[in-house]
């Protein structure tokens, strides 16, 4: 994982045409990046969310943000009572009890992935627009 002002940038490589090929995973809007060499392919990450930024700041709009730290979870009633009464016997409210069991369960050890779900983001209560950019940024 490669990390650029809070955007975190997955990175394969196409034997065939060798060369490294990347795309941004934690927003919504579609941002890619490649490059031959490792060094090469460091600069097209940064430039590419560099160029989505300034992007959305010349259209007026606010460019989709990292993650928000806020998600709806789908459980049926007696999970859920299950989880709130596991909560209280460990002492926690029903939030706090969650984030410990996802953080246990998906093994929080890199500092880019921390660093990501600490990052600010307000995509609070906000629908998905859609957008219209360059192929490196598109809404998903």
């Amino acid at each position: 994982m490669m990390e650029h002002k809070g955007y975190l940038g997955k990175v394969e490589f196409d034997d065939e045409a060798a060369l490294f090929h990347g795309e941004v995973v934690n927003t919504r809007d579609v941002i890619t990046f490649q490059g031959q060499s490792v060094a090469e392919l460091k600069k097209a990450f940064r430039d590419s969310v560099d160029d989505y930024l300034a992007f959305c700041a010349e259209r007026g709009e606010e460019p989709d943000k990292p993650y928000s730290g806020q998600f709806v979870a789908r459980v049926s009633p007696e999970l859920h009572r299950r989880a709130s009464l596991a909560a209280q016997v460990a002492g926690k409210s029903l939030n706090a009890w969650v984030a410990e069991q996802l953080q246990s369960a998906v093994g929080m050890t890199k500092p880019a992935v921390q660093r990501a779900t600490a990052a600010k983001g307000n995509g609070q209560g906000k629908s998905p627009k859609k957008r219209t950019t360059r192929v490196r940024s598109r809404r998903r």
